[in-house]
């Protein structure tokens, strides 16, 4: 059990705690997420107000994350050897699954929280990753491949598209929420299906991943 990760979620909730999950059509790898079934009833306003200032983004695999780490998985040879960022890793799934495939991968979030999952669920999968907590503090140009999954869930951080080619000739980006993506430098290359772990109960349409790879 990891005892940092409950400590986080119980100033949202006294109840609430991680459990060791494997990821449906990923079982190489297994992360700390929120166990649904202590929080699984109504709240009350106070503890919603706790869950928005506390929001534990890093205790859900998105479906996007989910999706890319599957795609990572399945075809290794495409990152081993070569040196990752994952931007906005949340939970770090698909900076583990770029570890399993041989990349030297640095997990880049803002959130100390999500910064300290990644830590935690790296040790969990026995793989080794760095983590930085600002991606404009890396040295421009440091990797070979950026990768950022479940991160345009705000349209506002759609400049980061143009910002990632600072860091890496070649960019990733795996998304459910945009459906009028366009970028001239980003070209579809592939749908993909996975839902968020443990389940929301989100609308269908967000399990539809679209995978973009810079051109």
């Amino acid at each position: 059990m990891s005892d940092t990760l409950n400590n986080e979620l119980q100033k949202m909730l006294p109840e609430a705690r991680v459990q060791a999950t494997c990821l449906p059509g990923c079982e190489q790898i297994r992360l700390w997420l929120i166990d649904p079934e202590p929080v699984h009833r109504p709240f009350s306003p106070d503890e919603i107000a706790a869950i928005m200032y506390h929001t534990p983004y890093w205790g859900f695999c998105w479906g996007s994350g989910l999706a890319l780490a599957r795609y990572i998985l399945s075809y290794p040879d495409q990152l081993a050897g070569k040196k990752v960022i994952d931007f906005g890793s949340g939970s770090g799934v698909v900076a583990i699954a770029a570890a399993m495939a041989g990349a030297d991968v640095v997990a880049c979030d803002i959130d100390p929280v999500s910064q300290r999952a990644c830590r935690e669920n790296a040790l969990l999968n026995q793989v080794s990753i760095s983590i930085s907590d600002d991606l404009l503090a890396l040295p421009e140009m440091s990797a070979d491949l950026l990768i950022a999954a479940d991160v345009l869930y705000d349209r506002t951080n759609l400049p980061w598209l143009d910002t990632f080619f600072r860091f890496a000739p070649d960019v990733w980006v795996a998304d459910s929420r945009v459906k009028d993506f366009s970028h001239d430098r980003y070209s579809l290359t592939e749908r993909m299906s996975a839902g968020t772990v443990p389940d929301m109960g989100e609308p269908g349409e967000f399990s539809d991943i679209r995978f973009y790879r810079s051109i």
